[in-house]
């Protein structure tokens, strides 16, 4: 039987990597997916195929996330559509890499306004339509370094961190109303950000891992997909670390 057969869902950032994994898991399991890209169409229809040769059902929803008018005049035409939405996963992330000393401003102002206020975006338009039907299932990704830190990844570290105060916060204020509100924290996943990295930069981050590999954008999407089904329903305000174990 199938999780969550008949739910409504939305994935920001849903064209690549882990967005996409997690976009054709929640197909697969029974949910209606509406696929959030930006900026590449291409990446995001190709998600949709994937849906759609699996048998499931799926629509793309291109809009920003940075931007609060654009995110809640999208989600409330999602919502209009459907007569509801039930399940959120923000996923949609951005990072510009490189030390403290030497960031710029906007860069500061580019990975909040996608990677935190994004978040807070989607969750302040989706979560009217929850708390009116009673109901709902949200994730939010985050990363290994929100907890553990990075060095050279400040301003990425911080809005990740970031979701992790604004997840517990809304656990305990929508839990009164059936709404779970949850964070994904995945360590280092082979994606798209992580093909530039050379040989020996893999082989040193793999050492400090005890599963020994690397995980996958799958292995992300299998916690997701347990957090918003019935078996997860006693469940809010945790962060899930999806690791191998580098960090505990």
């Amino acid at each position: 039987m199938k999780q969550i057969e008949g739910k409504i869902a939305l994935v920001t950032g849903g064209s690549r990597g882990i967005g996409r994994a997690v976009a054709v898991k929640l197909a697969q399991e029974g949910a209606f997916t509406y696929i959030n890209y930006c900026n590449n169409e291409d990446a995001a229809r190709h998600t949709l195929q994937l849906i759609t040769d699996g048998g499931g059902k799926g629509k793309l929803a291109r809009f920003d996330v940075a931007r609060f008018e654009e995110t809640r005049e999208a989600i409330t035409a999602i919502v209009d559509e459907n007569k509801g939405l039930d399940i959120l996963i923000n996923n949609a992330g951005m990072t510009i890499d490189g030390m403290f000393a030497r960031v710029k401003e906007e860069q500061w102002e580019a990975i909040m306004a996608t990677n935190l206020t994004g978040v807070f975006n989607c969750c302040r338009a989706a979560t009217r339509q929850m708390m009116k039907q009673r109901w709902g299932r949200i994730v939010n990704m985050t990363s290994v370094v929100a907890e553990a830190g990075n060095a050279g990844q400040a301003c990425y570290s911080a809005s990740k961190a970031g979701i992790i105060g604004l997840t517990k916060s809304l656990a305990r204020e929508l839990g009164s109303r059936n709404i779970s509100v949850n964070a994904v924290a995945p360590g280092f996943i082979e994606t798209d950000m992580t093909l530039s990295m050379t040989a020996e930069m893999r082989n040193k981050i793999i050492e400090q891992i005890p599963l020994d590999r690397t995980g996958t954008p799958e292995d992300v999407a299998g916690v997701v997909a347990f957090l918003v089904s019935g078996a997860a329903d006693y469940i809010t305000g945790q962060v899930i670390r999806v690791n191998g174990g580098i960090y505990m």
